[in-house]
């Protein structure tokens, strides 16, 4: 049964191919070109899946962090600082 799954489109797909020195275990690369007959290719679509992932999760993060930041905002405007009572000026 043939895949259906793309690659994300986070990047320029038409950029030019760079050769790189990339060190993996030897097992595993006699058992995915088992599966593959294109490693570079299997290698380009799963780190783009990654950098998606990766990007997402971070995104996400930024927004969790922004929601804490906006509620420790309005408990500030509704309630002052918490050492307001503290200060001696």
């Amino acid at each position: 049964m043939a895949s259906t799954w793309t690659p994300p489109m986070g990047y320029d797909r038409n950029a030019p191919k760079r050769a790189i020195n990339v060190t993996i275990n030897a097992d595993l690369l006699t058992q995915a070109r088992a599966y593959t007959r294109n490693v570079s290719g299997t290698l380009e679509e799963l780190l783009a899946a990654y950098v998606e992932q990766e990007r997402a999760r971070r995104r996400a993060e930024d927004a969790a962090i922004d929601r804490v930041v906006d509620g420790a905002n309005r408990f500030q405007a509704a309630n002052g600082f918490l050492s307001d009572e503290f200060s001696n000026l």
